[in-house]
Parts: C-alpha cells; structure tokens; sequence
C-alpha cells in the first residue's frame, strides 16, 4: 500500500510541476508540451484510481482521455502550424 501512495504522490508532484512549466514556458511549444504533459499526467491518476478502487470501467475513462488529450494537441499545433504565431499567414 506504500508503494501505491509513493506512487499518487510522485505523480501529483510532476503534475504540479508540469502545471508550473505550463503557466512560466517561454515559448507557445514548450506550454503545448506542458499540456500534453498534465493530461497524461491525468490519465496516470486515474488509472492508479481504477487500480486502488478495484474499478476497471475507470480504466475505459482513461483510454478516452488520453486519446481527446492526444487529439487536442495535434489540433492545436496544426492550428498554430497554418496560422503562424503573431496570428499572420506563414504561407
């Protein structure tokens, strides 16, 4: 039992510091990987709640989060692809 809550909080510290890295990154890429980061982050959490509850439909939860994650950050770097980042055309 140990092991499991060594675990929660090792990943509630990286997520925090994913958060912080989020809120001070000097460029737009290094929050999107910022981002990227607190929802896998997530997606460990609830895994290691689906682990400790006994409950593997929460594991379905986490496949379906991970993947809108993953989804979401390729929209947005697409989106800043074709845009560029003063909002200009780069094409």
């Amino acid at each position: 039992m140990i092991v499991f809550a060594a675990a929660g909080i090792a990943v509630l510290l990286s997520l925090a510091l994913a958060l912080a890295r989020a809120l001070i990154g000097p460029a737009l890429f290094d929050r999107v990987l910022a981002v990227n980061m607190v929802g896998t982050k997530t997606v460990l959490l609830i895994a290691w709640m689906a682990t400790l509850s006994g409950r593997a439909d929460y594991l379905d939860i986490a496949l379906l989060y991970a993947l809108i994650n993953f989804l979401g950050v390729i929209a947005v770097l697409r989106y800043y692809e074709d845009t560029g980042f003063g909002g200009q055309e780069s094409r």
